[in-house]
């Protein structure tokens, strides 16, 4: 067998993975010559073309959030409260079998292509929910829309980290994946403005509403275009021509007076192997790179259960516990949307300067010491609507930074042939744990009635935010400022 590497197994340590190796190796500088470009248009078109993917998935589940109780009047389409939760699972449904889907898709057939493919998807999906006339046809859309989104996430992470100089992968990750919440606060605002019946009457205002996104995907296809496919994906499947020729396109327009086309520059040796299934992928996932995966599926965990256990019950807390008016909510709900897309915007910096490892143990920590806190302060009845809703915003801060670098870290440890699939397979499993898990044992305990059942869930959320600190201050890996083939060297490559 040929084609001897060494690999991270449990928790970082190395172990020899062989693959054989029936071609001559390519040896080729491409990842160093993308990591040493210097920040340019090109780059803020990649951003700005993909990073619209979380824009719109933070406008989709606001959207739908808002618009439920509408959607139940008799002059709409008449939905029962057993519809519109019906309705919101197709669409976590359809996001988790999009992300798998297309995550091995992009696998085997590059990043571009899919993500022209998912876009596609949601701007069919969203565009045709908003001329829904009953609840199967909602339902339906809603599926579509979410096999979109879905898809985006594995694709759109996989293209963003493999076209991004290595000593900005980090904050661009977190931002990127913060604008989620741009999306939401989008989605909140819209909503009470379209909603009110004032600009147009209630029957069309939701139909616009969904209308916009499609409207929104519409607009980003044209800008897509001028996204490559990845140079990194390119150079596995024996197609170095073609991603040289990338690369020099990129160099030659925006390479500026920093890159020296003459300078001696890293090389990676690999042996193209085609494509990797997803058994051989699960058993990469379970083999060498063990301990990353249960690094990973901890982050995830951990994250999911905090947001869902609040943002899918907060609604019922303040009309609950702090009697606050139905039409009320989404006044509570909007600053908080604020929060969480401010987090990631002021400290991204810092998880490439002070370091990947530091910057998740810090927020991490600080979201599941504030979490105890709130705790502690709910089950005393210390706490009205205005004073619990500021502290939530303090806490999904950094809340929001600790969870976009768990995806970004589920998007940068693993190889490279298998690295959407791999991010498609911790999203789905964050969505199903925290779309069903969180949600269903925190409206068990709002049905109590009882402050301390509802604050020991909250405790829960915050043990779970202190372990993930604890795993990544053992074992996380320090990724900033390394090449992603220096991190995970590719599965066909030879050390």
């Amino acid at each position: 067998m040929a084609g001897t590497q060494s690999r991270p197994a449990a928790f970082g340590r190395p172990v020899a993975l062989n693959r054989a190796a029936p071609h001559a190796p390519i040896i080729t500088d491409i990842p160093a010559r993308l990591d040493r470009l210097p920040w340019s248009r090109f780059h803020v078109l990649v951003v700005i073309a993909l990073g619209i993917t979380w824009i719109l998935d933070g406008l989709e589940v606001t959207i739908v959030g808002s618009v439920a109780p509408v959607l139940q009047r008799s002059d709409t389409l008449g939905l029962s409260a057993e519809g519109v939760g019906a309705a919101a699972s197709s669409y976590v449904a359809g996001a988790v079998i999009g992300a798998l889907l297309f995550g091995w898709m992009s696998d085997r057939l590059g990043r571009r292509q899919i993500f022209t493919v998912t876009l596609g998807l949601y701007i069919l999906g969203v565009g045709l929910t908003a001329l829904s006339w009953n609840l199967a046809s909602f339902a339906l859309f809603r599926l579509i829309t979410g096999l979109g989104i879905g898809g985006e996430y594995s694709a759109i992470n996989s293209a963003i980290d493999e076209l991004m100089p290595a000593r900005l992968r980090g904050r661009v990750d977190l931002i990127v994946n913060g604008t989620f919440w741009a999306g939401a606060a989008l989605g909140a605002a819209g909503s009470m403005l379209l909603l009110q019946g004032t600009v147009l009457p209630v029957t069309l205002a939701w139909r616009l509403i969904f209308g916009i996104g499609a409207l929104m995907g519409l607009g980003v296809i044209a800008l897509r275009r001028w996204v490559p496919e990845s140079p990194r994906w390119l150079m596995t499947h024996r197609r170095v021509e073609e991603a040289t020729r990338i690369v020099v396109q990129i160099e030659a327009r925006h390479g500026g007076s920093t890159v020296r086309l003459t300078e001696t520059l890293d090389t990676v040796s690999i042996h193209p192997a085609g494509t990797f299934g997803l058994r051989e992928a699960l058993r990469v996932l379970s083999g060498p790179y063990r301990g990353r995966a249960g690094y990973v599926l901890v982050l995830m965990i951990a994250q999911a259960f905090l947001y869902n256990a609040v943002f899918f019950t907060y609604g019922l807390v303040l009309t609950r516990y702090d009697h606050v008016a139905d039409a009320s909510v989404g006044l509570y709900i909007l600053p908080l949307a604020v929060g969480n897309f401010l987090g990631p915007l002021a400290l991204g910096k810092w998880f490439d300067t002070m370091g990947r490892r530091r910057m998740i143990v810090l927020t991490y920590s600080l979201a599941g010491i504030l979490m105890f806190v709130v705790s502690v302060l709910f089950a005393a009845g210390m706490l009205d609507a205005r004073l619990q809703t500021t502290l939530w915003v303090v806490i999904f801060f950094f809340a929001s930074a600790a969870a976009s670098a768990a995806y970004l870290t589920a998007s940068e440890i693993f190889p490279l042939e298998i690295r959407a699939l791999t991010i498609a397979l911790f999203y789905a499993l964050g969505t199903l744990f925290g779309g069903v898990a969180a949600p269903f044992l925190f409206g068990w305990l709002i049905g109590r009635g009882s402050l301390l059942s509802l604050a020991t869930g909250y405790g829960a959320a915050a043990l779970l935010m202190l372990i993930a600190a604890a795993v990544t201050a053992r074992w996380g890996v320090d990724a900033e400022g390394q090449s992603l083939e220096r991190i995970a060297p590719p599965l066909s490559s030879m050390m």
